[in-house]
């Protein structure tokens, strides 16, 4: 009888691999019908791990799971149902079976696969922007126009303001009564001195809240102040799963001390617009909304175009030159980033 010739190593790990994957398709596949919501455990997502999500039950257990390929989408902050089972090779425990309605979602564009969600069920989001070296209230008019969209409340936050001088601050503060005289709220905040921090704390207590603004602006830190055990903590859920960190976290919810919770995520903190119709980046700007629709004519562009009643109100100081000045900036970047193949919906 002939001797069964011995495998290399590589060949080792890829008879491995392909019966862990067997397993972990048999795992999530088991069933092709519907699950009964009565047999499964409710829970959330707390952080994504490529194709695998961490999913916390009531109990505050968490267990690491495949997606059901019937599902669309899974991301930080939803509410899902879930089914448990053994422990897969890969630490695997759990199959999410249904996710939950979501009463909101944050997007973003993606040049490859579109629109992309990147948080469910928020409540807040915490618009972060730098003085130094000058304040681009553009910038903060692109997050506002996102927040509006999707119905969400922004707070607009002013960090690191140590770095002002009183006149430099009084020149800032000046700024931005634009947009509180328009309802939105504003903090000035410093992680150096600790101003404004225990008023954020009280502003993110019991809400699901993202941190979005561009790098350098201070979110990692401003984080670190209202999550001072942030980093143990993301170690924790790793732990609670019985797995390492992962690399390729794309996102994490953590909780906070005195009640609600923290979506952080590279994802989150820096999103386009060039997928939303320019007719909802109009709406976006809300001091434009009680004169939409009153133009000379109906397909105003609210540029250069006769008889556009925003123009006019702009003209009579009744809507703010730099706000309507930042609105056809976002419409013109909207066309330079836009990658030719993508059109937003309704273009």
């Amino acid at each position: 009888m002939a001797k069964k010739p011995k495998l290399t190593q590589r060949q080792k790990r890829q008879v491995a691999t392909n019966r862990s994957k067997r397993l972990q398709e048999k795992h999530a596949s088991s069933s092709s019908s519907t699950p009964d919501e009565s047999a499964l455990l409710s829970g959330t997502v707390v952080g994504r791990f490529g194709k695998h999500a961490d999913v916390e039950d009531t109990s505050g257990t968490i267990s690491r799971c495949h997606i059901r390929r019937t599902v669309d989408s899974v991301v930080c902050g939803d509410k899902v149902f879930f089914s448990k089972g053994d422990t897969t090779d890969t630490g695997v425990n759990g199959v999410i079976e249904i996710v939950k309605d979501r009463h909101s979602v944050l997007t973003r564009p993606d040049f490859y696969d579109g629109v992309k969600p990147i948080a469910a069920n928020i409540d807040r989001i915490i618009v972060v922007s730098a003085i130094l070296p000058s304040l681009s209230t553009n910038i903060i008019d692109r997050y506002l126009v996102a927040c509006e969209d999707i119905g969400i409340t922004p707070l607009i936050v002013i960090n690191k303001v140590e770095l002002l001088s009183d006149e430099e601050r009084t020149a800032v503060a000046n700024q931005l009564t634009t947009y509180e005289k328009l309802g939105y709220e504003v903090l000035y905040t410093s992680c150096a001195t600790g101003e404004g921090i225990e008023a954020l704390n009280d502003y993110l207590n019991n809400s699901i809240s993202v941190f979005v603004g561009q790098s350098g602006v201070g979110k990692s830190s401003l984080i670190n102040q209202v999550l001072p055990d942030a980093d143990e903590l993301t170690g924790e859920i790793s732990n609670n799963s019985g797995l390492g960190q992962h690399t390729t976290t794309t996102a994490k919810l953590l909780h906070l001390p005195a009640g609600g919770d923290l979506i952080d995520s590279p994802g989150v903190r820096e999103f386009g617009l060039w997928h939303i119709p320019s007719e909802r980046i109009t709406w976006g700007f809300i001091e434009f909304r009680d004169y939409l629709g009153g133009c000379k004519f109906r397909d105003c562009k609210h540029l250069n175009d006769p008889g556009c009643l925003i123009k006019k109100a702009v003209e009579e100081n009744e809507i703010n030159k730099e706000r309507f000045e930042s609105y056809h900036r976002i419409l013109v970047s909207m066309e330079e980033n836009r990658p030719s193949h993508s059109q937003p919906p309704g273009a």
